[in-house]
């Protein structure tokens, strides 16, 4: 009998689980991405009974509630998809002898450390969204399955709502945007997110040595939002795209209902040990977003 070589993806419809599906995956492997109108990912039941319906190679959950202000509201909802579902993934995993790649957040550590954040450092979300999410690697950690968790931050791609077209989108019609800056961290290409995603899944499918645990996987170099907003408009404009002036404000001067971390910036230290990965710069990846939003520079 062969051994299986589909692998479930939760989250199709999500940044990542848009660049998963656009991958390169090795020849002879297919990948089977669900969204929610497949798979409610707050029904642990029907976690049960995908993972039944066929023998997989492996599991990656991108899918989540990843709503950090209405989460404060929506508790419930919140950790049932985010820690709830990664139990109930990681339960099947276990079960059937198969890895899991469960996506997590630069959102379960406090934010309040001078430089990156390494795996191990103690975790103490600002919110609801963070200790769903938290939940969520407790689970898989405690589940027995072989697995990745993967913290990224501030992700970003051609597709679906993010920071990158929410600026393009609100330059069109304003001259000037206020900003925070005082928030820091690395913006993370989801293409590139995917990438490496692709190489741990493959590897912990054919090696059953592979380094299981935590890992933190976001594009190289740290910047403020107004900083990342900048940047954005400069290389916009090379490309004859919108484009504004940015005004630097606190996170005082722009209130929400959840918290976010002041320093979300991750270190790439354990990646890179355990599986040689060593991810680029942000400014490289925002070029290769804008050239699929835009076009090539002019």
């Amino acid at each position: 009998m062969t051994s299986p070589r589909t692998i479930l993806i939760t989250g199709a419809g999500g940044q990542l689980g848009t660049e998963l599906q656009r991958c390169a995956w090795p020849e002879g492997w297919e990948v089977v991405a669900i969204g929610r109108d497949e798979l409610d990912l707050g029904d642990t039941a029907a976690i049960a009974a995908k993972m039944a319906e066929r023998e997989w190679a492996a599991v990656i959950n991108g899918g989540a509630y990843t709503a950090v202000d209405k989460a404060e509201s929506d508790v419930v909802t919140a950790w049932t998809v985010n820690a709830m579902a990664p139990a109930a993934f990681g339960e099947a995993c276990a079960k059937a002898g198969i890895p899991l790649v469960q996506v997590s957040t630069d959102y379960v550590f406090a934010g309040d450390k001078a430089g990156a954040w390494e795996v191990d450092d103690p975790v103490a979300p600002l919110g609801v969204y963070g200790a769903s999410k938290l939940g969520g690697e407790l689970a898989v950690r405690t589940s027995g399955a072989r697995h990745a968790i993967v913290r990224t931050a501030w992700v970003v791609s051609a597709h679906g709502h993010n920071f990158i077209k929410t600026m393009l989108r609100v330059s069109e019609s304003r001259d000037t945007l206020s900003v925070v800056d005082d928030q820091h961290g690395s913006p993370t290409s989801a293409a590139d997110l995917a990438q490496a995603l692709m190489a741990i899944t493959m590897r912990l499918v054919e090696d059953e040595a592979a380094p299981s645990g935590t890992f933190h996987f976001s594009n190289a170099g740290a910047v403020t939002w107004a900083g990342f907003a900048a940047e954005i408009f400069r290389q916009s404009r090379e490309r004859g795209g919108s484009t504004a002036s940015v005004t630097p404000i606190t996170t005082a001067d722009y209130p929400t209902p959840a918290r976010r971390p002041a320093n979300s910036l991750l270190s790439h230290d354990a990646i890179g040990a355990a599986y040689g990965i060593t991810p680029r710069p942000w400014s490289e990846a925002l070029s290769d977003i804008l050239d699929e939003l835009i076009g090539a520079r002019k």
